[in-house]
Parts: C-alpha cells; sequence; structure tokens
C-alpha cells in the first residue's frame, strides 16, 4: 500500500496548529475565532470549545471579482458582524498554524474594526 506523502510545509502547519491549540481554547465568555486559508479561499468560524458548538461561520466561496485580501476582509467583517448578531463581543484568535500576515492579518484587522476584541 503506497502511502500518500504530505509536503513538508503542510506537515510544519499541521504542528504548529497542534502546539497553539494546547494554548488557545474559546469558552463560552470568550470563543475562539479560528481561520483557515487554501490556495482560493478563506474560512472563519467561532467555536465554543467547552460545548463543542460552533457558533457562526463565515468565507468568500460566493465573492468573485475581488482580490483574495480584498475577499479575506470582507469575511472579517461579515464574521464580526455575525458574532456581534449572536451577543459575541470578544474572542480569542487562532490562526491555525498560518503566518500572521497577508490575508490572515487583513481577516483579522477587519474583525477588529468591525468590533471584535482580541
Amino acid at each position: 500500500m503506497i502511502k500518500k506523502i504530505k509536503s513538508v510545509k503542510a506537515e510544519k502547519r499541521l504542528r504548529l496548529h497542534k502546539k497553539i491549540r494546547t494554548q488557545v481554547s474559546g469558552t463560552e465568555q470568550r470563543p475562539r475565532l479560528c481561520v483557515f486559508r487554501s490556495n482560493m479561499y478563506i474560512y472563519a468560524q467561532i467555536i465554543n470549545d467547552d460545548t463543542q458548538k460552533t457558533l457562526c461561520i463565515s468565507n468568500d466561496m460566493k465573492s468573485e471579482k475581488m482580490t483574495k485580501t480584498e475577499r479575506a476582509i470582507n469575511v472579517g467583517k461579515d464574521i464580526a458582524a455575525k458574532a456581534k448578531k449572536v451577543g459575541i463581543n470578544t474572542v480569542v484568535f487562532d490562526r491555525a498554524g498560518f503566518k500572521y500576515g497577508g490575508r490572515i492579518k487583513a481577516l483579522a484587522d477587519a474583525a477588529r474594526e468591525a468590533g471584535l476584541t482580541f
């Protein structure tokens, strides 16, 4: 049987994500804002780890004719608006092993501007 070989970069990101998750956990008062970035899209979700429930989600799968960074900014604003609607003001930011720059930073900055505190 042939094992599927992951890239070294993907393995490193997963190791970092596991390390981050040992330190970052979402509670009812301060849930976790988890961000995932693929080559084409960016996803964000707010999770309560105590009850293992996803409180709200947002992604950029339907938005087109914008740059990836602009779409990340829209996702940040959207997730912040949805969080406000549910009654969440403060979150813990989980970058999921990705470097804090580019689209991840753009999403975080947009969420902060829209009213989330982290």
